[in-house]
Parts: C-alpha cells; sequence; structure tokens
C-alpha cells in the first residue's frame, strides 16, 4: 500500500513565509546592525481607543548600505547574535532621494 513513498514526498511543501515588518531606521553607529522601529496601531481592550505601539528591533546591515531616517522592509532570520534576528529585505525610501537638488 506504501510502495516505498511517504505522503511529504508526493505534496508539495508551502513555502516557508517569513515574518515581514515595516519601519524607519533611528540609529546606524554599529558595525553591520541597524536599529529598527517598527510601529503598529492596537486597540486598547477596555477603553476601544486606538493606540500606537512601537518596538525596536536591532536588523543586519551587512555592508552598512542604509542610513538613519530610510524608511525599509525587515524580515525575521536565524539568530544572528544575542538579540539580532531580522535581517534587511529592501529599502523602501530614503529622505535624501526625495530631495532634488536645486540647479
Amino acid at each position: 500500500m506504501n510502495n516505498g513513498q511517504t505522503k511529504s514526498s508526493t505534496s508539495n511543501p508551502k513555502p516557508r513565509t517569513s515574518n515581514l515588518m515595516q519601519g524607519v531606521v533611528v540609529k546606524s553607529a554599529m558595525k553591520d546592525t541597524v536599529t529598527v522601529v517598527v510601529s503598529r496601531y492596537v486597540k486598547h481592550p477596555k477603553y476601544k481607543k486606538y493606540q500606537q505601539k512601537s518596538k525596536k528591533y536591532l536588523v543586519h546591515n551587512p555592508g552598512n548600505t542604509v542610513q538613519v531616517g530610510d524608511t525599509v522592509e525587515i524580515r525575521q532570520t536565524r539568530p544572528i547574535s544575542k538579540n539580532k534576528h531580522f535581517v534587511i529585505s529592501s529599502r523602501i525610501s530614503s529622505p535624501a532621494s526625495s530631495l532634488e537638488p536645486n540647479a
């Protein structure tokens, strides 16, 4: 009945979805690491008012490619150090690119 095949080998496994978040770089004083603030809106359970909650994450930045003020997308990865579990997946915008030099 089994014919030497397992059920997992015949079905296609789902691709692993990672935790993606958007945030703003607030600190880049460390080598290959930046601090990103991710903000979200949550509803207070008792008062039903929406509040903005924010959390800081240490994010791996190979080659120091982003600067303070850049909006980035980060994704969860394997632990890189004690507190660093995220890596920059893409830079969404930067304040320097939105300014145009006047001729």
